[in-house]
């Protein structure tokens, strides 16, 4: 619930009210806030004060106002945009550095982890990246190859791995759609993919952190291959 704010720093107290109601899931993503009348009585505050403390959430990317039709909330929390804009800034082969890390450590626990329903999303997500890459469709390949390796960290139970992945996995999803459009989906990675999920199935950590390796080193391969370098490629 909306607390009435004191009077020191209030556009900030408002701020920090509502980023809690946001990272509390109460206000979710895609969810429009309540108009502006129905906060400041809520609130006891001026409409400009109001407004300011909107403006500071829009700038961190938590909030997006759309002309004519409300606020929405675009972010579950203010280092999601942040990590966004930082990975679409980096080059294809330190983000895939980033993604060994977490993929690596996600694949590590998740093998010891695992329930049978982790394993049942897992490879529901592999067969329809598998489906994408049959048909041809760069889009679906791209968004089940990162739920693919979101449910994996899911699997691990780590809440603080999962946030941090779930903060990189828009832009990811938009590099992988980038290199699949450059290089058509021919897809190298599907027997590391497909290794990855028996080594997890069968709880052999060893060689889930392998598999991970080798789709790393084979992505890199790959991009290199099609006329990618260390520069940015968007």
């Amino acid at each position: 619930m909306l607390k009435k704010t004191s009077r020191q720093s209030l556009t900030e107290q408002i701020a920090d009210q509502i980023e809690q109601l946001i990272e509390s899931g109460e206000w979710p993503v895609g969810k429009r806030i309540p108009p502006e009348p129905q906060l400041m009585e809520e609130l006891q505050v001026s409409r400009n004060t109001l407004r300011e403390a909107i403006k500071a959430l829009t700038h961190a990317g938590l909030l997006k106002t759309r002309q004519g039709d409300g606020t929405y909330v675009s972010a579950s929390s203010a280092l999601g945009p942040v990590l966004h804009k930082r990975v679409r800034k980096t080059d294809f082969i330190r983000s895939l550095e980033v993604r060994y890390a977490l993929e690596r450590e996600a694949a590590y626990l998740a093998a010891d982890r695992r329930t049978k329903q982790d394993l049942e999303q897992i490879r529901s997500c592999l067969d329809h990246r598998n489906e994408a890459i049959r048909n041809e469709q760069y889009e679906a390949f791209a968004e089940w190859d990162v739920e693919f390796h979101r449910a994996i960290v899911a699997a691990t139970r780590n809440d603080l791995l999962m946030d941090l992945y779930e903060h990189v996995t828009g832009a990811l999803k938009e590099i992988v759609t980038e290199i699949s459009v450059i290089s058509g989906i021919d897809d190298h990675f599907q027997d590391t993919h497909e290794q990855l999920m028996r080594a997890i199935e069968e709880q052999d950590q060893a060689r889930a952190v392998d598999a991970v390796h080798n789709y790393i080193e084979e992505s890199k391969l790959h991009f290199i291959k099609h006329g990618g370098s260390s520069n940015e490629i968007n």
